[in-house]
């Protein structure tokens, strides 16, 4: 459930970088509370498109992190892209990219 105030963060901050091989997840601990399950995601990269692979577990995390050529489940991140979407909390979290590394940066939290 989402709550409409300013982004308030309520963990860590965790980066980090997509690669054309997707890099082991991070997990990305929540507080529990009220909207606890969502997440300020930046692609601090200057050019390179992210695929967000996102799961409950390490490994689906993993197979959720591929280019998308048709349909798949990764959440493509533009560079610059700051955003704050909604996830299971504790998520894990990975990415790739077709070519290059992309930073990512992401804060759980609770608001818009």
């Amino acid at each position: 459930m989402s709550v409409s105030a300013a982004f308030t963060p309520t963990g860590n901050t965790v980066t980090f970088t997509a690669a054309t091989t997707a890099p082991t997840p991070v997990q990305i601990p929540t507080s529990g509370g009220l909207g606890s399950n969502q997440y300020r995601i930046l692609n601090t990269s200057g050019n390179v498109l992210a695929f967000l692979g996102v799961g409950t577990s390490a490994s689906a995390a993993t197979s959720n992190a591929v280019v998308v050529s048709t349909t798949q489940s990764s959440i493509p991140l533009l560079p610059g892209t700051d955003e704050i979407l909604t996830f299971p909390p504790n998520a894990y979290f990975t990415g790739i990219t077709s070519s290059s590394t992309a930073v990512i940066y992401i804060t759980p939290g609770d608001g818009l």
